[in-house]
């Protein structure tokens, strides 16, 4: 699975997921991108999920015509640590995730 990491999740957590192919935002190319056109950038290059900490976006995206899965972490912040113990409800949810589907951890 091919996965991007929003801006708003340290780029070392790629590091959690050696069995997946995970790229950070801003080192796919896509430093800066609001929501909307991350999304957009992300299918078109061909990514099969986003991760995010950005509660916001189901009620900002229209996420009902999108190609990829969004797993968003309810986590206290942002930091490597708060999201480390999360790691293996991420990999059960990305082993079900199907596209267009936005999950909640």
């Amino acid at each position: 699975m091919k996965i991007l990491l929003d801006e708003c999740v340290p780029k070392d957590f790629c590091k959690s997921f050696p069995e997946h192919e995970c790229h950070a935002a801003r080192r796919a190319g896509f430093g800066g991108k609001r929501n909307g056109e991350l999304i957009a950038l992300a299918e078109q290059a061909g990514f099969d999920a986003l991760i995010t900490v950005d509660k916001r976006i189901p009620f900002q995206q229209n996420l009902r015509r999108i190609n990829i899965a969004v797993l968003i972490l309810n986590v206290p912040s942002n930091r490597l640590p708060d999201l480390l113990c999360h790691i293996p409800a991420c990999r059960s949810a990305l082993a079900a995730l199907k596209p267009g589907q936005v999950v909640s951890l």
